[in-house]
């Protein structure tokens, strides 16, 4: 392993540490240390989706076209971290609120500019940035055994004790550390220094709006939006959900999810290439409808096995829907609009789709507080009837094809 690879290891191992170390247990906090609501929890796990709604403009208007991209990297993690001290200091969700969602608009723009330093040191993009990317994932791993393991700030009398908010002074150490560290990476210009403004349209992706007059990707791209409901029930209420119930060490065994997702992206492209897309989006989407299912069958005593696996199960969740429908969306894409193809499908998973998720998520949960806390059977079975039913249309709409995934 060479020094740059190393220093760009080091860079994504940070960046994916400070979003695994708050945003896994941000809904445990804010029910459990400052008595947010349902609704108002859906309100902050909804910020992430706004934050991909206005990255666009800062990365094609800014990053894109007058400053090096490790140092506006650089800038909006240091005032990220500032943002993520006042997170920890607050002390009810009013105040909370607008420093989570100026943290999101700060924080999202970032996960793009790691990506353009990486590719801007590389040769074969296609084969180093896997060996990179990988320690990302591993920083969100390592995060969460932290706060289960190390701190135990995720145990019920810990969360009593108010202790969990100390995960955002951890994520601002880090955050401050990553934006220093970030003004030593290697020089990465803007790659469009020079050039015109572009126009809201291809910024936003829209000129790939030509796609949708083909059938298949019109119902894999509505597909793409509804799953996205479903999914942000996992987001928001993981975490709550597996504590509440009294599961020990829930953050740190929710990084059995991000070990997964390693797992089976390997195997991602032997079985798209064997497979074709259909049958691994369809799988994908069954494995929701799944993991929902044992979440509501499943206990913290005898029926611990199923939490267990309906998290493992996000591997499946993640890598065979939205990462193969990335792969299907290129595939699909010209060459003038590929870039364009998946600033769209980004633009409306996490920003539309989970806008509105996170939105019904807070909605449902409310709908079943209970005096011991939550009825959690039925608001687990809400999105696993809603995978289901996106799953049934895509079944009898989406037409076979063959798509290829270099492996």
């Amino acid at each position: 392993m060479n020094t740059i690879t190393i220093r760009l290891s080091v860079m994504m191992f940070l960046q994916f540490f400070i979003w695994g170390g708050w945003f896994v247990t941000l809904g445990t906090f804010l029910g459990g240390t400052l008595g947010a609501s349902g609704g108002e929890i859906g309100m902050a796990f909804s910020t992430q989706s706004w934050g991909a709604i206005i990255a666009p403009f800062i990365i094609g208007l800014i990053a894109d076209r007058f400053f090096n991209a490790e140092r506006i990297l650089g800038i909006l993690h240091l005032v990220g971290a500032v943002l993520m001290y006042l997170m920890y200091q607050s002390g009810d969700f009013a105040s909370f609120y607008p420093y989570v969602l100026g943290y999101m608009i700060a924080y999202m723009p970032t996960l793009a500019l790691v990506n353009s330093v990486s590719f801007g040191q590389m040769k074969d993009p296609t084969k180093e940035f896997g060996k990179i990317r990988v320690w990302g994932t591993i920083g969100w791993i390592v995060a969460g055994l932290v706060i289960s393991y190390v701190f135990s700030w995720d145990s019920q009398q810990a969360i009593a004790d108010g202790m969990l908010r100390n995960t955002f002074m951890l994520c601002a150490i880090a955050s401050a550390a990553l934006g220093v560290y970030s003004f030593t990476l290697p020089a990465t210009p803007p790659a469009s220094k020079g050039q015109e403004a572009s126009g809201l349209g291809e910024l936003l992706g829209l000129d790939a709006l030509s796609l949708l007059k083909d059938k298949n990707f019109l119902v894999f791209f509505l597909s793409s939006v509804l799953i996205c409901i479903p999914l942000a029930f996992y987001y928001q209420n993981a975490n709550p959900f597996l504590t509440e119930i009294g599961v020990e060490n829930a953050t740190g065994k929710m990084t059995l999810g991000q070990v997964s997702e390693v797992l089976f992206m390997l195997a991602l492209p032997v079985f798209l290439n064997r497979f074709g897309i259909k049958l691994t989006l369809m799988l994908g989407m069954a494995a929701w409808v799944l993991r929902y299912a044992l979440f509501a069958l499943g206990d913290a005593d005898g029926g611990v096995m199923l939490l267990i696996v309906g998290i493992a199960l996000h591997g499946i969740c993640y890598d065979f829907f939205f990462v193969s429908g990335q792969i299907y969306t290129n595939a699909k894409a010209t060459e003038q609009c590929k870039s364009a193809a998946q600033g769209l499908i980004t633009l409306a998973t996490y920003g539309v789709g989970m806008l509105v998720g996170f939105w019904v998520a807070g909605q449902v949960t409310d709908a079943y507080v209970t005096d011991a806390g939550h009825d959690w059977a039925p608001i687990w079975y809400f999105p696993a009837g809603f995978a289901l039913a996106v799953l049934v249309i895509f079944v009898l709409l989406f037409k076979g094809e063959k798509v290829e995934a270099n492996d």
